[in-house]
């Protein structure tokens, strides 16, 4: 299958998008997007730069121009309205059919071979819903395919289109809003066997792989040569669902979400399979602070004074009471700490005295608000030790469940900082009012926070309203529904309350536009069709 190669530059169109590539006549095409720019005798040759999102421009745009000469007479000059609304949008025409399902099946059996096609009930389930997503688990994908190669990928979907199949891709497995659902049922896409890391150039600082790399399997690579990608969403994250959501991590404050790394990536309709990422050289110096304040407010002032004075840091994380006592029971911690609203500092630079130099200004600044701990390490043991807790907080949250059976709901909620205390303490007020078992926690350098909340099935309208309020209530603050963890199903009615109707209204009319049959990631982002089935 040919890939078009683009040297056109746009703009990165949105911070949170999943990618659609429009079937022309049952032929899905492959997508890649370049950007090539001159190099000079300063400035070394940047060989690919654009963004997944820039594939929503170029895809318009070549949409157009291709109409004309693909399309028939009476359709090439056919105009289309630029919003969608949702009582005017004609409801997918899929076919999920036992016949239908099975002959895909055949299909895909001659493409791929029988062994990478699964339908055992368990595998079925665990790829439809988690026990830390909210996604409904009555409706599943009738089976799963795992491709090894974009060709194969084509392939798939070109059966699918055919059939009128909806898919559900799966990467990592580890969304938090939904994300995994197979609202539609249909097939899954799992990308597991698509996880090598094809080329690392290390003079480019820039790596392309595959979908279901690891960003940890990625950066233990990377470290010999003093490399690391530097987004670092929760553990089991892949490269894959990572560009998907837009996600970011506790670098995020230092060096930015995961739009801001992709150069390239190949793609046929919705999925990514072989992206090309800037890298960064590995920070030197390091040293980990824990700094322990009496209230949420105090800790969150500190952290406003630091970012308002210039003071540059690797990272600025949160954790409250109820995080901090899942640490202490986690046993990643060397000791126990005071169970009280505490940051999480991670510092660099390119000599130990300039390190020293932040820590200095930083203590003064934490000191001026009351804390009431203070402890700086360099020992690399000790910061394993930290900043593992931190990272394996949610898992931390879960385990801390009364019973087995409990749900646990989240959102991630992203404010302007200045009204970042004022959000956590009304927040965790409802959750304490409620009597239910949650948290607030997060990037607060990025002002972006998480809210957890634990919950038997009795009490999950209670807790439902708790994530709910906190959404509406960033919105109402001038923030968003949602910072890293991507829209999914959970907040996407959200959407218009954040952005308006005209804005949903375009986004369903790009959805259109690429994925026509609305194939691709069912009913995520926003609605395809009224109701609350789907």
């Amino acid at each position: 299958m040919a890939t078009r190669l683009v040297s056109r530059r746009f703009p990165w169109t949105a911070q949170h998008t999943q990618l659609f590539a429009k079937p022309t006549y049952g032929q899905h095409r492959t997508l890649s997007t370049r950007v090539r720019s001159k190099p000079t005798a300063n400035k070394p040759f940047l060989r690919k730069v654009a963004g997944v999102g820039s594939a929503f421009a170029f895809t318009l745009w070549w949409m157009s121009r291709s109409a004309e000469a693909e399309s028939p007479p009476s359709q090439s000059k056919k105009q289309f309205p630029s919003t969608t609304p949702l009582n005017t949008f004609a409801p997918p025409q899929h076919d999920i059919s036992a016949a239908n399902i099975e002959a895909a099946q055949a299909e895909l059996v001659a493409i791929v071979g029988a062994d990478v096609i699964s339908t055992v009930p368990g595998e079925l389930k665990a790829h439809a819903s988690t026990e830390w997503s909210p996604s409904p688990t009555e409706t599943t994908a009738s089976f799963i395919v795992y491709p090894s190669s974009t060709e194969q990928v084509s392939e798939i979907m070109k059966v699918c289109h055919a059939r009128n199949i909806p898919v559900t891709p799966f990467s990592g497995g580890t969304s938090l809003d939904g994300a995994l659902a197979a609202t539609r049922g249909g097939i899954c896409i799992d990308f597991s066997q698509m996880n090598k890391i094809v080329e690392l150039r290390k003079n480019d600082l820039d790596v392309t792989l595959q979908p279901a790399v690891g960003w940890e399997e990625l950066n233990t690579v990377l470290e010999k040569d003093g490399l690391f990608l530097p987004v670092d969403p929760g553990p089991g994250a892949e490269i894959g669902s990572m560009i998907a959501t837009g996600c970011s991590g506790t670098n995020a404050y230092r060096y930015r979400p995961m739009k801001n790394r992709v150069i390239s990536a190949t793609i046929v309709l919705a999925d990514g399979t072989i992206a090309t990422l800037k890298l960064t050289a590995l920070p030197k110096n390091q040293e980990v602070a824990v700094v322990a304040f009496p209230t949420v407010r105090t800790a969150i002032e500190a952290v406003t004074e630091m970012i308002q004075s210039g003071l540059q840091t690797e990272a600025l994380e949160l954790l409250d009471e109820t995080a901090m006592q899942a640490s202490n029971q986690s046993g990643y911690l060397e000791k126990e700490y005071k169970e009280v609203p505490t940051l999480f500092i991670k510092f660099a630079g390119a000599t130990e005295d300039a390190v020293h130099r932040q820590i200095s200004a930083v203590e003064k600044v934490v000191q001026r608000y009351k804390s009431i701990l203070f402890e700086a390490s360099s020992d690399p043991d000790s910061m394993d030790s930290l900043w593992g807790a931190r990272k394996t907080v949610l898992w931390n949250l879960i385990a801390q469940k009364r019973n087995d059976t409990d749900k646990f709901l989240s959102c991630d909620v992203a404010v302007p900082i200045s009204q970042l205390a004022r959000i956590i303490e009304e927040t965790n007020d409802r959750i304490k009012a409620s009597g239910l078992l949650g948290s607030c926690l997060g990037h607060v350098g990025d002002d972006n926070f998480h809210t957890t909340v634990s919950c038997s099935e009795s009490e999950k309208e209670k807790a439902e309203e708790i994530i709910l309020w906190c959404r509406r209530r960033g919105i109402e603050l001038d923030g968003t529904v949602t910072g890293e963890h991507g829209f999914g199903l959970a907040p996407r009615d959200l959407v218009t309350e954040e952005l308006g109707a005209n804005a949903t209204d375009m986004m369903r009319m790009i959805k259109l536009s690429l994925d026509p049959k609305c194939l691709l990631a069912c009913d995520k982002i926003v609605r395809i069709e009224e109701g609350e089935e789907h």
